[in-house]
């Protein structure tokens, strides 16, 4: 174990993780980032994000993630890189085990982010980018005046219908059931768009693409029977799986597996916070995950303050 104690350890280096990082290393706290795979989470997986202020031309995760790693690190922020095996997090003093070895510290944020479900379908992961995606506020703009298909029937699906139908020519939506599970908001303006076509009771059983996606397979799960969509794009709005698994037991996590915290980015336990797409929340953009990391520094240097003095 190593013997020394940051002020804070933050949980995965996506854009949350690296904010939070930023506004407390320039705070003056000792601060180490603990991430698996590689700057930015699932920012990497996008080529082109149009939707991040700054960035007048756009900007592609990889380079994104990188450039918020040296900001954090340009005022003092150790990185490590390496997978989190456990963590006790309801002592005073936090411990993480990592891959790699144990680190302590007086506060955590967990920052580990919601990854998308997939279908699971043959070459789903190839086509990622190549017109398959998860999030039409992101990527819907490549579609301008195309036709695309969404999976899906809750909240989510509905959303992005709704988006994409302002900017595709066409868009399919397809269901496994006969009505959606969004809420009913959302029913009366997809009825009324006019580009907007339902397919119920069926699923996508395949892919179609040559260099991209081009068309989809679908099955009537009610009587069997198989059809073709051309597409030029498809979206899967299933829902997303939240990394939380390492936390159960510890934190309160809500019925959907995401870390209760509300605004102040605070969990149940003192001194550990939740921020980004981890933690309860409406709202899932970059945006929305850097300002998390913002919030989470201010209530951070109170809890010290207040620690310090006891």
């Amino acid at each position: 174990m190593d013997n020394h104690i940051y002020d804070v350890i933050i949980i995965g280096g996506g854009p949350a993780g690296y904010t939070s990082a930023l506004y407390t290393a320039r705070a003056g706290f000792d601060t180490l980032v603990i991430e698996k795979f590689s700057a930015g989470g699932q920012m990497t997986q996008t080529s082109q994000i149009d939707n991040y202020p700054g960035f007048d031309e756009g900007v592609d995760g990889f380079t994104l993630g990188f450039k918020m790693q040296n900001g954090a690190e340009r005022f003092g922020t150790k990185t490590i890189q390496s997978e989190v095996l456990s963590v006790q997090l309801k002592d005073k003093i936090k411990t993480v085990v990592t891959a790699d070895g144990t680190f302590r510290s007086k506060t955590v944020i967990i920052a580990t982010g919601a990854d998308h479900k997939h279908l699971g379908l043959k070459n789903e992961e190839n086509l990622i980018g190549k017109g398959v995606g998860y999030c039409a506020a992101c990527d819907g703009m490549f579609y301008k005046d195309k036709t695309v298909a969404v999976v899906g029937g809750g909240n989510s699906a509905a959303a992005d219908a709704l988006l994409l139908s302002k900017i595709c020519k066409k868009v399919f939506l397809i269901h496994r059931r006969d009505t959606l599970k969004a809420t009913k908001v959302y029913h009366e303006p997809l009825m009324k768009t006019e580009n907007v076509e339902f397919i119920w009771n069926s699923i996508v059983d395949e892919i179609l693409y040559d260099e991209t996606v081009n068309g989809v397979k679908i099955k009537n799960i009610k009587n069997n029977s198989e059809s073709k969509i051309n597409c030029d794009g498809l979206f899967i709005s299933i829902g997303r799986s939240p990394e939380t698994a390492l936390f159960k037991g510890q934190i309160d996590i809500d019925e959907f597996g995401y870390i209760k915290a509300d605004e102040s980015t605070k969990t149940n336990i003192e001194g550990v916070f939740a921020v980004g797409d981890v933690r309860t929340k409406v709202v899932r953009q970059i945006v929305t995950a850097v300002a998390d990391g913002a919030t989470s520094s201010h209530f951070i240097e109170q809890y010290l303050a207040h620690v310090k003095g006891e």
